[in-house]
């Protein structure tokens, strides 16, 4: 098992921590505080670091929190696939070229996965028709 706390040199990828940290936080099913978080972690990491990932987490809306006695208990904010879709929002908001990324990104998908969107994003303006505002309805 890694052991973090002793080989500080050790380089994670970016955003490994993270991952843990929030697959930790849905495994439980139930909020955490920093301490119980560290508990669960298959790799020993310090308090120190899992409040920092847990705040960084916290400031990027990726988990809830709520005071209990004098520390925080930590939640997702969303499911996984929420969670994945935040992240995906989150490419397309740093970079400039919006169109080039979901030109690219469409152009790469599975048949299947394209399909999916198709009917998705078709269901999707369906019903934005049948919420639009009628002719009678507008002043």
């Amino acid at each position: 098992m890694p052991d973090d706390i002793h080989d500080p040199g050790r380089k994670r990828p970016n955003g490994a921590l993270e991952a843990d940290i929030l697959a930790a936080l849905h495994r439980a099913g139930t909020p955490l505080t920093a301490g119980e978080v560290v508990d669960r972690l298959s790799r020993r990491l310090s308090y120190s670091t899992v409040v920092t990932v847990l705040s960084r987490l916290h400031t990027k809306r990726l988990l809830d929190r709520a005071q209990r006695g004098r520390a925080y208990a930590y939640s997702p904010a969303t499911d996984e696939s929420g969670l994945a879709a935040r992240r995906m929002q989150g490419v397309l908001d740093e970079l400039p070229d919006r169109e080039a990324v979901l030109t690219h990104f469409v152009a790469n998908l599975p048949a299947a996965d394209e399909h999916l969107l198709r009917q998705l994003l078709a269901a999707d303006a369906a019903d934005a028709a049948d919420t639009a505002p009628t002719a009678e309805g507008r002043d």
